[in-house]
């Protein structure tokens, strides 16, 4: 049957199947709205961004301010959650990657604070632009960019910090340019504090480059704050007479730095000690700074036609006796800022690179190159003029790139906007582009680390699809915050591995073919190729953990087990081994979250228990057989008895390589003797073995966090010395005759042929390792001594 519809018929219906599909489309998003949307965000946004956002909102929408509103709280708790999400680096590219289900094991957001709080303690600098806020994966490359930085680490809860803050933003005005101030969230950035040793608030450490940091202890007056900073500015004020006046001036042109000099009059107002040393801090390396007393050089003055105090900016080559021919630029304000500014304006610009020299430049120096396109691109910032002294000590030289002038060279290079790109000294192939923020900071932090690492960028003509050599390979968005924290991690990592792995990355945005073809789906993705095997790393954005990655894939501590293997090895182990098994979906989010951490865990077990995975999405059938119901399913198989299929399964709260192995480590027979004062007396102190004791009392957290390691130490040392345990609880008598004072408390007991006193040696270590190392040092020297002894006998 068929069905005729008139025009106006199907118009109207096409206009209410629309309106329906939006309704639908308005639901979802209202229904299941993503972390950016409810903060109002993008996706690129910056840490700071995401806090001033947040607040923005909290100061709208917390409860304390919407009493009447019965879904207050629970409007406000998703917006807490995602804040807690997104201002965390390694939560965010999870969320990003798998979605709220790969937050799963992340209970964040069930509290937050008050609207007082949010209101006068949250971020306390995010909208001061002359103070720079830094995360911890900004901090090591601000700090080390070789600018001086005076940096405030606070507490939002700290009284004294709110104290400090409208000091601190009047001191922030009066250094810029000569000093970076910066500012350190602690409660945002523990891990970071906590490695810069920072334990009470406000806390002011001076940072150089080549300069152990150094704490401000002084009263944080301004003015004292401005002196005890200034005293780290190396710059200096050179006083000029007719002496050197006029030879000053003449090498200048050899050197290609000018003078900036201050001439002080009778008439007039001069500069101030302070503003010329400030002067001499903001263009220190581009322009000597100096002045003259026209009162003792006044002929001198007169041949200048000076009469009234001045400031004169003399270029390289300018020519004294005709100061309109030599460009002498005469500068009247008393303010360093525009000073400095109008000085700025007048050194010359990078130089220009051609496309016939391109090639021969790039292949005997290093090079920092700013790729523009035509004069409507060229760089504004005068501040990066700069760039040239603070790369100076890296042979880093900088200069221009106009891609109108050779489209071919640019689409070669993969450049297609404005951007910076630094050449390693061999030529166009082995460069890597800048992706990070457009400040001076930032780039030179990059610079520096990109001279020094291997990483390259990728592109469709050297991507490494069918290399002999592995590559490490960042699939990453320009856009993606936590793809920029990973960056300087791979370049860490890059040197390293320099001659084993190369690295480099693609982006996405650019080459978006590629990724494609390698379905990746979330940024950043982080891939190894080595020929036909492919290996995703999904651990945290940091050199050391790329680096356990690349020597698990070198050296597995997890064997893969198929429905065959788990039957043979796992099943049918031999009587003494002991298994443990994670059953994991790829898809699964805290299965993600658990492989870095079990893959640890398989190396500190190395010897003591064999681990294995199961994936379940591609055994699925023998998943439902062994009746895995929920993912991850961490089950551990202990030494067999008569049950042979007996399993005992975690259900821990945490999921880290630590709590893991403590666990796993409690179902292995005990290595270690425990001991009363009896055994104690007979068999370490009257006994002719070594001995090492773990003194420990059950209540207390650290000896239960211990115990583990002591029973590594135990199975480790094995045959050579033997390990006991005293419960100082049971035990008092004894533990207080062996002078113990806290718990845990390891000694060791050498025999050398005499009773041994109850003293005993202390070890001040809670490694296994590094305790078996010690042993194995004392050990080493008792024997050497025997030798001795029975060397002297003979």
């Amino acid at each position: 049957m068929e069905f005729i519809v008139s025009k106006g018929d199907y118009s109207r219906y096409l206009k209410r199947s629309l309106l329906l599909v939006l309704v639908c489309v308005i639901v979802l998003v209202c229904t299941d709205q993503d972390y950016y949307s409810l903060l109002g965000v993008s996706k690129e946004a910056s840490s700071r961004e995401i806090r001033q956002a947040f607040k923005k909102l909290a100061l709208k929408l917390h409860p304390d301010k919407n009493q009447n509103d019965p879904n207050a709280h629970e409007i406000f708790l998703k917006i807490n959650r995602a804040y807690e999400v997104l201002k965390d680096e390694d939560l965010r590219k999870k969320y990003d990657k798998y979605g709220e289900k790969g937050l799963e094991d992340q209970q964040q957001g069930g509290r937050y604070e008050s609207w007082h709080y949010y209101r006068y303690d949250f971020g306390i600098y995010d909208d001061d632009p002359e103070i720079i806020t830094l995360d911890r994966g900004e901090f090591d490359a601000a700090v080390n960019s070789g600018e001086l930085w005076f940096v405030n680490f606070y507490s939002p809860r700290c009284s004294h910090c709110h104290e400090l803050a409208p000091t601190w933003r009047e001191f922030a005005k009066e250094m810029d340019g000569v000093i970076r101030i910066g500012a350190v969230n602690c409660g945002d950035n523990r891990m970071l504090c906590r490695i810069k040793g920072i334990n009470s608030y406000p806390s002011l450490y001076v940072f150089k480059t080549g300069m152990q940091p150094v704490k401000y202890y002084g009263d944080r007056s301004k003015e004292s704050l401005k002196n005890f900073a200034m005293q780290y500015v190396t710059s200096t004020v050179t006083e000029l007479w007719a002496g050197n006046f006029v030879n000053a001036i003449e090498t200048s042109f050899a050197s290609g730095i000018g003078w900036l000099i201050t001439f002080c009059a009778e008439r007039g107002d001069c500069l101030s000690y302070h503003t010329r040393l400030k002067l001499a801090g903001m263009l220190e390396g581009l322009v000597n700074v100096g002045w003259m007393d026209c009162g003792t050089q006044g002929e001198l003055c007169d041949n200048l036609d000076i009469s009234s105090s001045t400031t004169a900016y003399f270029p390289p080559g300018a020519t004294i006796n005709n100061k309109e021919k030599g460009g002498v630029l005469f500068l009247n304000s008393l303010d360093a800022r525009e000073i400095y500014q109008e000085v700025m304006k007048h050194l010359p610009d990078f130089e220009i690179i051609s496309a016939v020299s391109l090639e021969d430049h790039l292949a005997h120096h290093r090079w920092l190159l700013f790729f523009q396109f035509g004069e409507s691109d060229k760089l504004n910032v005068q501040e990066f003029k700069k760039l040239k002294f603070l790369l100076k000590d890296e042979h880093i030289q900088v200069g221009k790139f106009d891609c109108l002038s050779s489209p071919s060279i640019c689409n070669k290079l993969y450049v297609y906007q404005p951007c910076l790109a630094v050449f390693k000294g061999k030529g166009t192939g082995d460069y890597e582009i800048h992706h990070g923020k457009k400040i001076l900071h930032d780039i030179v932090a990059f610079a520096k680390e990109s001279v020094n690492s291997h990483v390259v960028t990728l592109g469709p003509q050297n991507f490494p699809d069918k290399e002999k050599e592995p590559w490490l390979v960042d699939f990453f968005a320009p856009w993606c915050p936590p793809c920029q924290a990973l960056l300087p991690e791979l370049r860490k990592a890059s040197k390293h591995l320099y001659g084993q792995l190369k690295f480099g990355t693609l982006d996405c945005t650019v080459h978006e073919g590629l990724c494609n073809m390698h379905n990746i789906r979330a940024y950043p993705t982080t891939v190894v190729f080595n020929q036909s095997d492919v290996h995703e790393y999904e651990g945290h954005h940091s050199a050391e953990q790329i680096l356990e990655f690349i020597e698990d894939l070198r050296n597995p501590s997890v064997v893969s087990l198929t429905p065959e293997t788990f039957v043979e090895l796992v099943q049918r182990r031999k009587r003494e081994e002991v298994w443990m098994v994670d059953f994991y979906a790829p898809w699964c989010g805290p299965c993600q979250a658990l492989m870095p951490e079990w893959k640890k865990m398989g190396r500190m077990l190395n010897g003591l228990i064999n681990v294995g995975s199961v994936d379940c999405q591609k055994y699925h059938s023998f998943c439902h057989q062994e009746s895995v119901r929920g993912y991850p399913e961490i089950r551990l198989f202990p030494q067999k008895s008569n049950s042979a299929h007996q399993y005992y399964s975690y259900n821990g709260w945490h999921r880290d390589a630590y709590s893991l192995r403590g666990w796993a480590l409690g179902y292995l027979p005990q290595t270690s003797v425990d001991l009363t004062p009896q055994s104690f007396t007979e068999k370490v102190l009257n006994g002719k073995d070594h001995w090492v004791i773990d003194f420990y009392a059950p209540w207390c957290g650290p000896c239960q966090n211990f115990a583990p390691e002591f029973e590594i130490l135990a199975r480790t040392i094995k045959g050579k010395v033997k390990a006991g345990k005293v419960d100082c609880q049971m035990y008092a008598q004894t533990c207080q005759t062996a002078d113990i004072r806290a718990y845990p408390t390891v000694k060791f007991y050498p025999y050398q042929g005499t009773k041994k006193s109850i003293l005993g040696e202390y070890i001040d270590s809670r490694d296994a390792k590094g305790i078996a190392d010690l042993l194995n040092e004392k050990l080493e020297a008792i024997q050497n001594k025997g030798k001795r002894k029975k060397s002297r006998n003979k």
